[in-house]
């Protein structure tokens, strides 16, 4: 093959050929990776929550549409269904479940969620978006010696990286725009841009939300954030299709550019995971000891429940991720209002 553009090596390595990295057949990314979605099912239960915020806001429409792009093998809307089921039977009725995702449809998905390998129209509720812009193939630049930003090319074999062509103006522009001559080495946003924006022109009516490793103009990284994952652990990124290909997004670039596209946005907000699952009801404050003797299984439940929340919104782990959100002929919901710049 040679010396591709990391753009075309990552399409390849990750979803390009049958043993791509998230197409091949088995576990998936989980089991090479651990999400917020497989660390507990306090996250499913937060975006349930985050679904209720936008039916009230959206006078309860008869269907409500939760749509997971890039949902792995669709373990968060399987789990979000099972506690919709328990928790609200009224509006289970009315959720529709929608995976997108390029792999085959899982053979023990049940049938009440939909799997498709595209964006679709979403009339009205939730689209969420976890940890899947960071996996949207980008070109990578780098400046050379009189200081002009160069494609990077690389050997999918390999990771043996070279310099290649100027960048084109497009590209130029973005870098320009969104790191200044300050880096050394950056992931180009231009497709992440588009496919956010895709995402969020496919809602008629509600949210978009995006979920990721993320910096925005106060916080970029100088010298790039491409890195791999195989089997739990961080490798070298080598566009092989042995491991998983991941570079942070810069997110407040993604949010502009769909309001830009999209006229019909009316309000944009980004914020940590820490403070976004606050908001909905996710706090890793342990249970009071006296429950201990009133009820120690409730105690050991509630004791178990503050750790897993503790993890989702850890500083420096996964309450570190940024939340970027976009409404779409509505309003923010309530109780993310205090969060808007």
């Amino acid at each position: 093959m040679g010396y591709v553009r990391w753009r075309q090596a990552m399409d390849q390595a990750l979803y390009g050929r049958p043993d791509g990295f998230f197409v091949r057949a088995g576990g998936g990314p989980a089991a090479h990776f651990r999400t917020s979605v497989h660390a507990s099912p306090l996250f499913a239960g937060a975006v349930l929550r985050l679904a209720r915020w936008v039916d009230e806001a959206l006078d309860r429409p008869d269907e409500l549409v939760v749509c997971d792009i890039g949902a792995g093998r669709g373990e968060l809307l399987v789990e979000l269904g099972a506690q919709a089921r328990r928790q609200d039977p009224g509006l289970a009725d009315r959720l529709r479940l929608r995976a997108v995702e390029r792999a085959e449809r899982p053979a023990e998905l049940p049938g009440w969620v939909e799997w498709t390998d595209r964006i679709e129209p979403v009339g009205a509720g939730l689209v969420f978006a976890n940890e899947w812009l960071d996996n949207v193939p980008c070109e990578i630049a780098e400046r050379d010696g009189t200081g002009a930003a160069r494609y990077v090319l690389v050997d999918p074999a390999t990771g043996d990286e070279r310099p290649g062509e100027l960048l084109s103006r497009e590209d130029a522009d973005w870098l320009d725009a969104a790191f200044g001559s300050a880096a050394e080495r950056a992931e180009l946003g231009g497709t992440r841009d588009r496919a956010w924006a895709e995402a969020v022109g496919s809602l008629g009516r509600g949210l978009a939300v995006a979920v990721d490793y993320a910096h925005t103009r106060a916080d970029r990284p100088p010298f790039g954030t491409l890195t791999g994952y195989r089997a739990g652990r961080q490798v070298e990124p080598v566009p092989d299709g042995s491991c998983d290909l991941t570079a942070h997004v810069a997110l407040d670039a993604c949010l502009d550019a769909a309001a830009a596209a999209h006229r019909r946005v009316t309000h944009s907000l980004w914020t940590t995971q820490r403070e976004a699952l606050r908001a909905l009801g996710v706090s890793g404050e342990r249970p009071p000891l006296a429950l201990a003797s009133t009820d120690p299984a409730g105690y050991v439940r509630a004791l178990t429940a503050a750790g897993e929340a503790a993890e989702l919104t850890a500083l420096g782990g996964l309450g570190s991720f940024l939340w970027g959100a976009q409404a779409v002929d509505m309003e923010i919901p309530a109780g993310w209002q205090t969060l808007c710049p």
